[in-house]
């Protein structure tokens, strides 16, 4: 596994904006496909999706592949990961 992080510099733009901009982790298998998903909003709310929790009314687990050539995030150790996943 590996684990990425990234600083989602927008809102929601839905009724949820006004939970601000967003922090979002990612553990990736092999197959480069999320397999757990951390969302940390500024206003404190924590979304978390694995194959346990595949979506909410919230949001989901990315179905798409992680295209590392294109995306900007940064890797973050497991340990960081795990952190977040526990709160």
């Amino acid at each position: 596994m590996r684990y990425f992080k990234y600083k989602w510099n927008e809102t929601r733009g839905d009724q949820y904006d006004n939970w601000g901009h967003s922090l979002w982790y990612f553990e990736i298998g092999e197959d480069y496909f999320p397999s757990r998903q951390i969302e940390i909003y500024d206003n404190g709310k924590i979304l978390k999706y694995s194959q346990d929790r595949l979506e909410d009314e919230f949001g989901g687990l990315g179905y798409e592949k992680l295209d590392l050539s294109e995306f900007d995030g940064t890797e973050c150790t497991k340990m960081e990961f795990e952190e977040n996943w526990n709160r």
